[in-house]
């Protein structure tokens, strides 16, 4: 065994439990070989946890000509070529079980026949509760023999790896077994047998310190080679006490399944998922809002609320004279259905029109306008996507590109759902009643011109009073038609200040009703793929720990 074997900290259940949330949450964004490998683990994972019994299975595994079947029948103490009424074939695995408890549903389970029980002695009283599995070689030419080991391998609870001295650098070894059992270093043991073999004198160590540095370089743990000879019966009772403490520690199994639960968990993490979840660029976000701005006629809305409120202010401020011209002007809010939703002439309101058409008036993005909300909301996929593995890359992409009219139609909606008149400014009343006031007082003045002439032209004996050498019916003309339109110039000047304020507070408003709509339709899409991603990334990660 490796000296780095330790417990598991999580139980078998919870490792279980963590990697198939994991696969459920990540779904077809996560790679589907390791999905599918993973999900067979589980159901392995889950059949060999629910086989009641203390048993330990253990698996010599080798090449061959390594002699794991002499070890195999020395560690039984008896020769069981035959085990069972129907003499084996090499493609088959062969069973020895110590101890009296039933082992039945654990080799069904394993798909072994051929089982032999040894009688506990007092010298093999250690293994009971041992399952000793002979393998076919994991070399064969045989393709089913290869099928058989590999089936057996996948659900033994400790691998006992047989090298010999001349194959033990084999190529398929190390890199189709012993690479991939990285997370199994605890469960594994390592053999150099037939150690008679090598006459040189310190050759035993030499090869044994040999094999141990390439398993230690497969990633498979610092294991300490047991160096046997089934002719010689070199080391074959510290082979035997070796796996007599296994079983008699009675949780290989469980260290069997948690290594599989996380090296499985690594696997899907490496090939599903990025190294981090990333964040939003603000650049571009930005680029996006500008887009969806531009694409929602907020520029035209804009113009619209500061022609608006300069034609109100002139028609309730304005030379009483004149203003009447204001009213021959078009609204230019109603022209877009916005603004006052009070019925018209025939009783129909922007907001019935709107009912109808499902949209304002507002004119549909140009050409130029769609294809700039594209391209951002392209950027945005691919800018928060990058760096993720090519199916999520994919996702975030996909939930960054809503459908366009959908995109459009819900522009439109928050547009129109924005305020775009405010209550009528105090000061348009002051000035209007002061435009009254002015207006009359030229009237009455002309008037009383008016009547001065008529009664001079009677020859009526009538003089007009002087405010110094200035009538006082001229002066009333006078003064109160400059003063009108000194006034309307202020009111003018003052709605062009109250126009701009109202154009930046509508502009607030409706920046943050694109936003809303951004975060709806494009970046709550892309922050649910990446909350995805970041859940499935952590369960993986404590299921691989």
């Amino acid at each position: 065994m490796s000296r780095r074997r330790t417990r598991p900290s999580l139980g078998i259940g919870e490792r279980s439990e963590l990697l198939a949330t994991a696969l459920q949450v990540g779904g077809e964004e996560l790679d589907p070989t390791s999905t599918g490998a993973a999900r067979e683990v589980l159901g392995r994972v889950g059949e060999r946890w629910a086989i009641a019994g203390g048993r330990t299975v253990v698996a010599l595994a080798g090449a061959t000509g390594s002699g794991k079947s002499s070890l195999f029948n020395a560690l039984v103490g008896e020769d069981v070529s035959a085990i069972s009424p129907r003499r084996p074939t090499t493609a088959e695995s062969g069973a020895a079980v110590w101890g009296d408890e039933d082992a039945g549903e654990l080799l069904d389970w394993l798909g072994i026949a051929n089982r032999h029980h040894v009688a506990l002695t007092e010298a093999n009283g250690g293994l009971d509760g041992l399952v000793l599995v002979d393998l076919p070689d994991v070399d064969s030419r045989e393709l089913r023999h290869r099928v058989e080991a590999d089936r057996i391998l996948e659900r033994a609870d400790v691998f006992v790896w047989v090298a010999d001295p001349q194959k033990y650098a084999d190529a398929r070894l190390h890199e189709d077994y012993l690479r991939p059992l990285r997370h199994h270093d605890a469960v594994m043991l390592v053999v150099l047998n037939q150690v008679d073999r090598i006459r040189e004198e310190g050759g035993v160590e030499k090869v044994a310190a040999d094999l141990r540095r390439l398993v230690r370089e497969d990633g498979a743990g610092d294991h300490e080679v047991i160096t046997t000879s089934v002719r010689t019966q070199r080391g074959l009772g510290d082979l035997a006490s070796r796996i007599g403490a296994v079983v008699g520690a009675r949780n290989a199994a469980e260290a069997r399944l948690a290594a599989d639960l996380r090296a499985t968990a690594s696997g899907v993490r490496s090939a599903g998922v990025g190294e981090r979840t990333p964040d939003f660029g603000e650049q571009a976000d930005r680029r996006l809002h500008e887009a969806l701005t531009v694409a929602s006629g907020v520029p035209v809305v804009l113009d619209a609320v500061d022609r608006d409120y300069r034609r109100r202010a002139h028609a309730r401020t304005g030379w009483p004279f004149t203003r009447w011209l204001s009213g021959l002007r078009p609204d230019p809010l109603r022209r877009l259905r916005l603004g006052d939703d009070s019925p018209g002439p025939a009783g129909i309101a922007p907001s019935d029109v709107r009912a109808v058409l499902g949209r304002s008036s507002l004119p549909r993005p140009t050409p130029a306008a769609r294809a700039n909300v594209q391209l951002a909301t392209r950027r945005l996929g691919e800018g928060v996507g990058g760096d993720l593995p090519p199916r999520w890359a994919d996702a975030v992409l996909e939930a960054a590109s809503p459908a366009e009219d959908t995109l459009s139609d819900a522009l439109d909606q928050a547009v129109v759902g924005v305020p775009l008149r405010a209550r009528t400014p105090v000061w348009w009343s002051v000035l209007g009643a002061l435009q009254l006031v002015l207006a009359a007082t030229a009237v009455g003045g002309l008037l009383w011109l008016a009547a001065l002439v008529v009664l001079g032209w009677l020859q009526l004996p009538v003089e007009a009073p002087f405010w110094g050498p200035v009538p006082v019916p001229l002066a009333l003309l006078v003064g109160g038609a400059l003063g009108g339109l000194l006034l309307a110039v202020v009111g003018r000047a003052a709605a062009g200040v109250g126009a701009a304020r109202r154009r930046r507070q509508v502009q607030h408003l409706l920046h943050d009703a694109v936003d809303e709509v951004s975060f709806r339709h494009v970046r709550k899409p892309v922050m649910t793929v990446l909350d995805r991603h970041e859940k499935t990334r952590s369960l993986l990660e404590q299921a691989a720990a």
